[in-house]
Formats: C-alpha cells, sequence, structure tokens
C-alpha cells in the first residue's frame, strides 16, 4: 500500500509538472503571437516615457524567468548573454548594477530582434528541461508568478504599441480586420444596483495564485452603496465634454485640473474632431464615434473619471465596494481571448454588467498596503510595495487582459494623470436610505 501511494503521488507530481509546461508554453506563445504582426522597425517604437518597445517587453520577460527561476534553481545555469542581466532589468534595484533609463528603450537597436527570440529560445529550453521533473515547490511558484508577470506585459504589448500607433502620423493599423461592430443608440440603460454594506472580507481568499498586494484578506466596513450596472458609455461622456466639463474647473481635482491645463486635454486620448464628426482610434485604426457610442469610454485619467462623476451627480466606487460587487460574479467578457482589442457593448442580461474586461475601472482609492501587508522576501519585494505611493486603485482588466489573469481581488495601479491604458468610469453613489448589516 505504502509503494502504492509513493506511485500515485509521483505520478500526480509529474501531472502537475506538465501541466505547469503546458501552461507555460501557451503564455510564451500568445505574447509571441502579440508580437507576430509587427516589424522589427514597429518594435523598437517607444512613443512615451510610460511605455516601452514591444522588443524590450520581449525580452524583459525571459529576462525574468532567468533571473527568478533558472539562475536559481538550475545547477551550473549559465546566462546567454552576460550584459542581458542588466541590460533588461526593469526596476529591481537589489539585484544591483545599472539600470538603464526606461525613457531611452527604444535606443536599444542592439541587441537585434533576432537575438532577443535566440534568448528566448534559450530560456523556453532550460525551463522545459527544469519540468521535465517535478520542480521544488518555490520554483514551480516562481513559474506561475513569472507567467502573470508575462500577462502584464502582453496588456502592455497592446497598450504600447496603440499609442506608438498613434503617434505615427500614417496611423496605421494593428489588426486590419478587427473593426468594430456598428450598435444600436442608447441600447442599454444604465441601472443602479443596491448593496446594504455593513463587515465585509477583501482580498485573495486563498485559492489559486494572487500577488502579495491582494493579502492579507482582511474585514472592512462598508456603508451602504449603489453601483452602477455598466460602465460610462462613449455617447454619454460625449455629453459631458458637449456641455463643457472640460471648461469647469469646479468638477475637477485640483491637480487634474492642472494637468487638463498643461497638456490640453478636451476630450479623452485618441479622440479627435474631424470634419466636425468625433472619431476614436483603436487597434483597427481611426472608426467614428458613432459606431462606438455605446461602448465603454476609454483612456481617460482619474482626473477626468472623478470630473465626469462630479458632474453626473455621483462618485466613483472605492475599491472594496468594487471588490463586495463583483465577487459573486464569474470572470467571463470582453479579455484578450475575444480577440476585439476594444471595449465592446454588453450583450448579456446578467443585473451587474462588463465588471471583467472591457476597461480597467478606476477607484477612488488610493493605492496602499492592505493592514498587515508583507512584501514578497528578497528581490521581488520590490514588485509591487514599492510603488504604493502616489497611484491609484483600478479593477476588472480590459479588453486586452487575458483572462486567466484576472480575477476579483486583483489591484491594478497607475498615477492618476495616467491615460494610456485601456481605463475607464464606473459610477457609484451613497444608498442613505439603507441600514448598514451587521
Amino acid at each position: 500500500m505504502a509503494s502504492e501511494a509513493l506511485t500515485a503521488l509521483k505520478s500526480a507530481e509529474k501531472g502537475a509538472a506538465a501541466r505547469l509546461l503546458a501552461r507555460y508554453r501557451a503564455v510564451r506563445a500568445q505574447s509571441e503571437a502579440l508580437a507576430a504582426p509587427l516589424s522589427a522597425e514597429d518594435q523598437m517604437v517607444q512613443s512615451c516615457a510610460e511605455a516601452s518597445p514591444v522588443k524590450w517587453h520581449i525580452a524583459h520577460t525571459s529576462w525574468f524567468f532567468e533571473t527568478f527561476i533558472l539562475r536559481e534553481f538550475v545547477p551550473a545555469y549559465r546566462d546567454f548573454h552576460p550584459d542581458f542581466h542588466w541590460l533588461f532589468n526593469s526596476y529591481y534595484r537589489t539585484l544591483g548594477g545599472e539600470l538603464p533609463e526606461k525613457k531611452l528603450r527604444a535606443s536599444f537597436s542592439r541587441p537585434t530582434q533576432q537575438q532577443i527570440m535566440a534568448y528566448r529560445a534559450h530560456v523556453d529550453q532550460h525551463i522545459a528541461s527544469l519540468l521535465q521533473h517535478p520542480p521544488e515547490d518555490k520554483a514551480a511558484s516562481l513559474i506561475e508568478l513569472g507567467l502573470q508577470h508575462e500577462q502584464q506585459h502582453q496588456e502592455l504589448i497592446a497598450t504600447d504599441i496603440k499609442h506608438a500607433f498613434f503617434t505615427n502620423p500614417l496611423h496605421p493599423a494593428y489588426a486590419e480586420n478587427e473593426q468594430p461592430p456598428t450598435v444600436t443608440p442608447n441600447a442599454n440603460r444604465i441601472d443602479w444596483i443596491e448593496y446594504a454594506g455593513g463587515l465585509k472580507q477583501i482580498g485573495h481568499n486563498g485559492n489559486g495564485f494572487c500577488f502579495d498586494n491582494e493579502l492579507p484578506r482582511h474585514s472592512v466596513f462598508a456603508q451602504p452603496f449603489r453601483i452602477a450596472s455598466r460602465p460610462v458609455t462613449c455617447a454619454e461622456y460625449l455629453n459631458f465634454i458637449e456641455e463643457g466639463g472640460y471648461k469647469r474647473p469646479e468638477l475637477w481635482l485640483s491637480e487634474g485640473w492642472d494637468a487638463r491645463e498643461a497638456q490640453g486635454w478636451t476630450a479623452p486620448l485618441y479622440w479627435r474632431l474631424q470634419d466636425g464628426a468625433w472619431q476614436i482610434f483603436t487597434l483597427s485604426g481611426w472608426v467614428s464615434l458613432g459606431q462606438l457610442s455605446e461602448s465603454p469610454v476609454c483612456h481617460v485619467s482619474l482626473f477626468e473619471a472623478d470630473a465626469y462623476a462630479r458632474w453626473a451627480g455621483h462618485r466613483l466606487p472605492t475599491e472594496a465596494e468594487w471588490e463586495i460587487a463583483a465577487s459573486s460574479i464569474p470572470v467571463a467578457g470582453n479579455l484578450l481571448e475575444s480577440g476585439r482589442l476594444h471595449p465592446a457593448v454588453d450583450e448579456g442580461q446578467q443585473k451587474l454588467q462588463q465588471m471583467w474586461g472591457d476597461v480597467w475601472e478606476w477607484t477612488q482609492s488610493p493605492y496602499t498596503g492592505y493592514p498587515g501587508y508583507q512584501s514578497l522576501p528578497g528581490a521581488l519585494g520590490e514588485y509591487n510595495g514599492k510603488f504604493m505611493s502616489s497611484q491609484m486603485v483600478l479593477r476588472g482588466g480590459s479588453c486586452v487582459t487575458p483572462a486567466s489573469h484576472i480575477r476579483a481581488s486583483y489591484r491594478n495601479f497607475f498615477q492618476p494623470v495616467t491615460r494610456w491604458q485601456f481605463s475607464g468610469i464606473r459610477l457609484a453613489h451613497d444608498n442613505v436610505s439603507a441600514t448598514p448589516a451587521v
């Protein structure tokens, strides 16, 4: 009986290693598929300081596996290239060495794209060899962390190349045949979903992977609130523009008004008024606002989202309210795998629509550690904790977020001025007539 149990255990361990290897290969292939439509020249472009060249994303994700897994768990492993260890380090100062300035990544004409793909193949070969046998628990955990990290960079590949093509005078399309469909105006009314509030639990529930910033799970007290059944649409946001929303300082946070003036904001990023008609730049090129009128507005900053909410007589939800609302809804929606690459009109009948995918939804919550938060040990402690300053939390994923990457407790974060991400708006307001549950 003991030998049978040992055999079953070994078989289970081999099966787990095989599944992890299959997932590794699928995630790595997805990154390469996203880069496949791009020329070597496309992959060199860095059009704003927030973005990175696609070629750099492809290299950095391999750097992560080499640095944190292969160097530690493969005896006598030799780096693919001695300079890659510092060249493709993003912000891990604990590892030592010089860190090239992020805004200069577009100057990396060397190594070539071919060398970077050879680097990926080298790393993939060694990870596959490592997973021919059941890895140590720590190694398996770090490989999963590396895959989640790569999925973050898949989203960045899409957002960064969109900005690069937008700044190109030719405005090329990334996906020629993915034009969003024409939709019926006013197809989807907005409802308000009530929550009694009270003492609630938020944070990761312990099932499956999570980042350290999702922990620990803890209690929060929520006042009764209502949350909108869907995100704000382009048509609704156009009303805000036409009623002078960008010209009314009383609607704006002071820092937001300063940013609006300094950067000349008059509409969301990627909107333009052409011959009296609004157009929106997408990964399929320019599309008339009429085609997208009932889809969620995107590429707005926290400041724009907050100003719109004030104009509409509401507010943004807190991240706790958002998670309370989303926690019972299965992950499904317009995510990366749909291939749409732009927010869409929800066709479902569920009470809360488009909580997953389409647009990251700004909350009014600052990005800080939960009570009792502890970062990962060593260099990986720099992954999330060091950014818990001057950032705001977004929830729910976007149309370029991989489906296996998002969950109710997932906390994205950006500076409030950020607009190049697929960021949008869901409204909330206090339900003063309700009594908190206790």
